[in-house]
């Protein structure tokens, strides 16, 4: 992966579509709740609303979701040409001296078609990774040729103050996951509660003591994204 030294500095860039994937989701639920009593089609959560891949609000929803991956990728992808700039800028290079390399870019809370095992047959799958993305083990034909003998790097996100994790795919996490894992940390608190049970003050105060430093548009996104807001990313991992 290019990772091989301690103390190397590494840049984890964590973004999607923002306020469009929200925005295909809720419209989404909407129709899709309505396809579900045409289509009898009962589910135990509304948050697990669906439709037939091949109806219209199948198809409406699959396209949505595809522009707004695609918005996600060009944005990470911006992001990473201005963090590679930056770096250039301080240390006065470019950034193929500097060796800054992309370990690997990969998508989360996106439906992909995919083959697996159900029941001693091979199917064809519409897998929705919602809170989760891929990992895939090694030698799988959808990997690529870099990774076919380690597995899918699998990079989970830690938080503003703490650690995150680059790991791989496994054979066994395969099978009972249909390939997946989860694609951060996971949220201890909702949105609104951090506002309500946090100061932005003292989150900053906390990081500073660490030696972290941030730039944030709005002092209500730093209580949102506080470490506090998240579950233990070491624990998430370990199970």
């Amino acid at each position: 992966m290019g990772m091989d030294e301690v103390g190397q500095v590494c840049v984890m860039i964590h973004s999607g579509s923002r306020g469009l994937g929200h925005q295909v989701a809720t419209d989404a639920l909407l129709e899709m709740e309505r396809a579900m009593k045409r289509d009898t089609i009962v589910v135990n959560d509304r948050q697990l609303a669906c439709a037939r891949i091949h109806s219209t609000e199948g198809q409406n929803y699959l396209k949505a979701m595809a522009a707004a991956a695609n918005y996600a990728f060009v944005n990470r992808t911006s992001m990473t040409f201005l963090a590679r700039q930056a770096f250039a800028k301080a240390f006065r290079s470019t950034p193929d001296d500097l060796d800054m390399q992309i370990v690997y870019d990969v998508s989360h809370n996106i439906a992909k078609v995919e083959e697996h095992m159900i029941d001693g047959k091979q199917k064809t799958l519409l897998v929705h990774r919602k809170g989760s993305t891929r990992a895939f083990p090694p030698h799988h034909p959808l990997i690529p040729v870099d990774y076919q003998l380690t597995g899918q790097p699998v990079l989970i996100g830690g938080t503003m103050g703490t650690c995150s994790y680059v790991l791989t795919g496994t054979e066994e996490g395969f099978k009972s996951t249909f390939g997946s894992t989860c694609h951060g940390a996971g949220r201890a608190l909702s949105r609104a509660k951090a506002r309500r049970t946090l100061g932005y003050e003292d989150v900053l105060e906390s990081l500073s003591k660490k030696g972290i430093t941030i730039r944030v548009a709005s002092p209500k996104l730093v209580t949102e994204e506080a470490p506090e807001s998240y579950k233990n990313v070491t624990d998430v991992v370990n199970t």
